[in-house]
């Protein structure tokens, strides 16, 4: 019997035959077609220096030749390693220890990093240089740089087939607990994703489509999570795309503009960040995934008056990632408040997931939007476990489900809320408070720039909910005015009255992981550690 495994190199054969003209965009650097695409893909598949099953670890920012390595390192049967650039050295040392890397491609910008762990490297034995330099000078050590090496490919070279269930990708979580976990998934998960992901942006009846009119630029990492799996979406689609480096707001902006970039994704700090330069006047034909972390509601109207067509997305790391999609469908409520509501929750299932919410004994609970459970999910691509972590891959699948660690509620039509993660939520004298609703209210008054909710002991009532506030440049509030919208809530049955112990300190700035969420560790410990000193 003849069979046609789902491998990563089938989502060439699209926009080979159908777009072979459309671009591929880098910076102001590079600029070439998908024909020049498949080619580098061949010549770079050919000349690397590994087996099937071995390992290969990618250090780069955003560009065409993490766009190439995402195709061409699985699809010689290897495994991408996409190494998060941002952690610090000793944490980029063990995920590449851990992962058991035997090839290196890093760009310049981290030798001094490379510098600082090469020594202590346990199963990497060749290194390639990436640059966007023509001719850059290689380390001694090097086997080449990038071009070079891909001017020593093969420019047809033959792809096997293979098991579509070999391991295709692996990288490593940013939890704030714990060393880093790795996270892998095979060429039937990243492959079904793509499909699932792109028949509900495909099919969205009212407003945040991506389709083969769109141009496509990222602006989450891909080392984390594959751009959200985009990258392959857009290529299976032949898209045109923009890759833009190091993420900085004029060149991403300038980049928007020239280029005519109508669909990202990015974290809601670099959003904010975005929308906050003077270059951001107007961003119609803007459209814009928020995910890892709550979409807060201030942020979603700042972005609506832009012109920025926003919606919020909802996954983990854990599911490769996107589990849902808010967008708004036909027979929803017009009115514009319950659209801006539909817009920021984390929305209906995509094909193929099985979204529920369950309370502690993992009763599934009522579809009513008001019971608060933990979300359980089932799919096609989720990973199968942590690598080489038996007992937290047995924690993460406990009872047959992945379990997110979401807070959550879902409604009659299906739509899904995401209240907290489990460990953010705060019980105050018994009854639960949602650091993200908070966060989102505290967010609606306008001196209001950032802000985190966690909970801190309290003898009296168990915890008490505390923010941390950053106020825009210039600007002043006061304790009462940011009280006013939680009082307000509280006043209309829709916030605990425990709402109204919340405490107030104002700070300078907040720590974030290397992806851009909150790091609320860092922030309880830095508020024990402020209070024990007090």
């Amino acid at each position: 019997m003849n069979t046609y495994p789902l491998l990563i190199k089938q989502l060439l054969h699209t926009p080979l035959a159908n777009a072979p003209d459309q671009e591929i965009v880098y910076r102001d650097i590079s600029r070439y077609d998908y024909r020049t695409l498949a080619s580098r893909i061949s010549r770079l598949g050919s000349a690397l220096p590994v087996k099937p099953g071995q390992t290969v670890a990618v250090m780069d920012w955003d560009s065409h030749r993490y766009l190439e390595c995402f195709f061409a390192i699985p699809m010689l049967g290897a495994v991408l390693q996409t190494v998060n650039v941002r952690l610090p050295p000793e944490q980029v040392l063990y995920t590449l220890n851990h992962a058991r890397a035997d090839l290196l491609l890093v760009h310049e910008d981290f030798l001094p990093l490379l510098g600082e762990i090469r020594d202590r490297l346990e199963t990497v034995r060749n290194f390639v240089l990436l640059s966007d330099k023509e001719r850059p000078a290689c380390p001694p050590f090097f086997l080449a740089d990038y071009e070079t090496l891909l001017e020593g490919g093969v420019e047809d070279h033959a792809f096997p087939d293979f098991d579509e269930n070999s391991r295709a990708t692996v990288f490593y979580t940013t939890g704030t607990t714990g060393a880093p976990k790795g996270v892998y998934f095979t060429h039937r998960q990243l492959v079904l994703h793509t499909l699932s992901v792109a028949a509900a942006l495909g099919t969205a009846p009212l407003h945040g489509g991506f389709g083969r009119g769109d141009v496509y630029m990222p602006i989450t990492p891909m080392f984390h999570v594959h751009a959200w799996g985009l990258p392959y979406i857009a290529t299976m689609l032949g898209i045109k795309q923009v890759y833009p480096g190091r993420y900085q707001p004029d060149v991403l902006l300038g980049l928007i503009k020239d280029e005519g970039v109508t669909f990202s994704h990015c974290v809601p700090t670099v959003l904010h960040l975005l929308l906050a330069s003077p270059l951001a006047s107007d961003l119609s034909g803007w459209k814009v995934v928020i995910g890892g972390s709550a979409l807060p509601r201030a942020l979603a109207q700042a972005a609506l008056a832009k012109g920025v067509d926003i919606f919020a997305g909802y996954g983990l790391s854990e599911t490769c990632p996107v589990l849902s999609l808010g967008h708004l469908e036909c027979g929803d409520d017009p009115a514009p408040e319950e659209q801006l509501a539909r817009r920021i929750k984390a929305g209906r299932a995509i094909p193929l997931v099985e979204m529920r919410i369950v309370d502690e004994d993992g009763n599934e609970l009522p579809c009513d939007g008001k019971s608060v459970g933990e979300v359980v999910v089932r799919a096609p691509w989720l990973t199968q476990g942590y690598l080489q972590d038996e007992k937290a891959s047995e924690c993460l699948w406990r009872g047959g489900c992945l379990h997110t660690g979401d807070m959550g509620t879902k409604d009659g039509k299906g739509v899904v809320n995401i209240t907290d993660r489990m460990k953010d939520v705060i019980k105050c004298s018994g009854e639960w408070l949602s650091s993200l609703e908070l966060e989102s209210l505290i967010l609606e008054h306008p001196a209001v720039s950032e802000v985190a909710v966690i909970g801190v002991p309290d003898a009296k009532w168990g915890e008490r909910a505390c923010a941390l506030v950053v106020l825009k440049e210039g600007m002043a509030a006061g304790v009462d005015d940011l009280r006013k919208s939680i009082d307000r809530k509280v006043d209309e049955g829709r916030l605990s009255r425990y709402a109204r112990l919340i405490q107030f300190a104002f700070v300078s700035m907040l720590p974030r992981t290397s992806v851009g969420k909150l790091d609320k560790k860092r922030i309880r410990e830095n508020v024990m550690s402020s209070d024990e000193k007090d």
